[in-house]
């Protein structure tokens, strides 16, 4: 309706500008023209408001036909919603049924699995035992039960060093390694050469190609294996009679990255040899960690085995290996008294309640080195620049029950 008022407001404008000035008022054609005029214009006026009229018509009939399509949609709406929230719910109890049953599934499976896993590791432990006693299935059956006297063979001014015959050969000759860091080897012809420097033949000096680290040197069978100076944890094998390196090898388990003793602070990996063949003794993760226990195949220089034993680096000066067992010296501050108080047998046949109290005679200091000499049965150690052999007293070990 309000269109229909605007646009007979219009016509009204367009009209009174339609008449003419008043002098044409007068003339009759003028007028009758004006009035053909107006009722042509009067015919459209009626035409569009019947336009009009039949377009609110139809606008009313389309309002009411949404309206009511509107209220259909409403109720299919509601009905899918409730049916769509049934199905949600019916798939939701089916999906928990589904995860029970596949919980029974899974527990029957983690039930053989952990009896599959347990017997496993069972079998498991079984074979390692077995490989660690093939290992170490040896004609020793001894175990340490005191050191019953010393010997001072040779007295320097070196605080620090390593002296020893080869573990394995018969050969007299004895070495002596001065320094925790160096690369000239003495070799003595014998044990009174050694300790009489006068006699003849003069000592034969051998310089390595390579210098060592620390004061765990061992000789097996004319080589000398020896920590690498300069490296973390690579010992050498170095042929004495060639004068070069036979073999190399990367010692693992984290070696080299802390002292394996700490009253021995320029020694991070102990080597050692006793009826078994070679070892190496290191510190395990942490400051004063757990000393860790490597048989090494001496030929190939391979690992065959290694242990983390309760021994700690902390207080400790020295150890050896004696039929496959290490024995851990230690000592308040590093000066005495020494005492064996921490004692690993991979095979459990022996403990330190096995054993009496092991005490080394009263020394000074710390010993720089305690190395077993499986040949002799004689310790091998190095004790504010003394050279000293120590003798033991051993038993057999008391077998498995």
């Amino acid at each position: 309706m309000m269109a229909l008022r605007r646009a007979s407001a219009v016509l009204v404008l367009f009209l009174v500008a339609l008449l003419p000035p008043p002098q044409c008022a007068q003339d009759p054609g003028m007028v009758h023209y004006i009035y053909q005029r107006f009722q042509v214009l009067e015919q459209g006026l009626e035409k569009c408001t019947q336009a009009m009229r039949a377009y609110i018509q139809d606008f009313q009939e389309f309002s009411k036909n949404i309206t009511t399509m509107l209220g259909r949609c409403q109720t299919y709406t509601s009905e899918y919603k409730s049916a769509v929230t049934n199905l949600v719910l019916r798939v939701e109890r089916a999906q928990r049924e589904i995860d029970y049953l596949e919980y029974l599934r899974e527990a029957d499976m983690c039930v053989e699995s952990e009896d599959k896993t347990l017997a496993e590791k069972l079998i498991q432990e079984e074979e390692e035992e077995k490989k660690i006693r093939t290992l170490l299935n040896a004609s020793c059956d001894n175990m340490l039960m005191g050191v019953k006297s010393l010997k001072i063979v040779k007295k320097t001014m070196d605080t620090h060093g390593s002296w020893m015959k080869d573990a394995v050969s018969n050969s007299q000759k004895v070495y002596f390694l001065v320094g925790s860091r160096n690369k000239t080897v003495w070799e003595f012809a014998n044990m009174r050469a050694f300790m009489e420097d006068s006699t003849k033949p003069a000592p034969r000096k051998l310089i390595l190609t390579h210098s060592w680290q620390g004061t765990g040197q061992v000789i097996h069978r004319g080589f000398l294996f020896f920590h690498n100076q300069g490296t973390l944890n690579e010992i050498i094998k170095y042929n004495l009679q060639k004068r070069a390196v036979e073999d190399r090898m990367l010692l693992p388990g984290g070696a080299g990255r802390a002292l394996v003793y700490q009253h021995s602070p320029l020694t991070y990996i102990d080597l050692a040899v006793d009826e078994h063949g070679l070892w190496a003794i290191h510190s395990g993760p942490g400051v004063y960690g757990h000393l860790v226990l490597t048989k090494i195949e001496p030929g190939t220089l391979g690992v065959e085995h290694s242990w983390d034993t309760p021994c700690r680096s902390q207080d400790a000066e020295a150890s050896f290996v004696l039929c496959g067992v290490l024995y851990v010296v230690y000592s308040s501050g590093g000066y005495g008294p020494h005492r064996i108080t921490c004692v690993y047998d991979p095979l459990g046949n022996i403990s330190e309640d096995d054993l009496p109290k092991l005490f080394f005679p009263r020394r000074p200091r710390s010993h720089s080195v305690i190395h077993y000499n499986p040949r002799d049965k004689q310790l091998y150690a190095w004790n504010d620049g003394n050279q000293i052999i120590y003798k033991l007293q051993t038993k057999r070990k008391q077998p498995l029950e």
